[in-house]
């Protein structure tokens, strides 16, 4: 018989990969403990031996699917104008949220239209308040800078961006194709404010 201190007989990572494919499809609520077990491919009780209850299983899940499915918000953000950063970010959320192979639209999105337990409410929705002051930021600089008029909002205009964003990812749920998405990410951009001109 094993001892104390016996390491887990699984990979963490890989199971909670599984667990964030499982949110993702079916949400917090259509989740059930028994469906994640299964598909982690381990019982329920190593489930909170290793995650605690499915609340935490379900923060650590959203850990995962942030770090694996939304680098393209970083590189968004290290672009060298605001508008090609609200281009990147539309651009690629568009794909990310269509990608082959992965369920359609998005974890955080799916979770909050099913409705659940409001402390994941409150956890998603941190998570987009999260990215949307990155993103107000970035555009508060690009005033300082005179790559924005001055005039602008850049609180409206990242919350401009989440507001797309989430519709992509309910319509991207909806089978609505990335081609179709991707055209809908550079009409938007027909609405973002356009560079100062120089003066001459």
């Amino acid at each position: 018989m094993a001892g104390p201190g016996r390491p887990r007989a699984f990979d963490t990572e890989s199971a909670l990969d599984a667990a964030v494919e499982v949110f993702w499809r079916r949400g917090f609520v259509g989740a059930s403990l028994s469906e994640l077990a299964a598909a982690m491919g381990v019982n329920k009780p190593s489930v909170y031996a290793a995650f605690g209850d499915k609340a935490e299983l379900f923060q650590a899940a959203l850990r995962r699917y942030v770090e694996r499915n939304m680098g393209y918000v970083a590189d968004a953000l290290a672009q060298p104008t605001a508008r090609e950063c609200a281009e990147a970010f539309l651009v690629g959320n568009a794909r990310a949220v269509t990608m082959p192979g992965r369920p359609a639209g998005c974890l955080s999105v799916q979770a909050v239209v099913t409705p659940g337990d409001s402390n994941e409410f409150a956890a998603l929705a941190e998570n987009r308040s999260v990215i949307q002051g990155l993103f107000a930021d970035r555009f508060r600089r690009a005033i300082t800078e005179g790559d924005l008029p001055a005039g602008e909002n850049a609180d409206e205009l990242a919350g401009f961006l989440i507001t797309l964003t989430s519709g992509f990812a309910i319509r991207a749920a909806d089978g609505t194709p990335q081609e179709s998405l991707l055209a809908m990410a550079h009409r938007a951009m027909a609405a973002f404010p356009a560079v100062p001109a120089a003066d001459s």
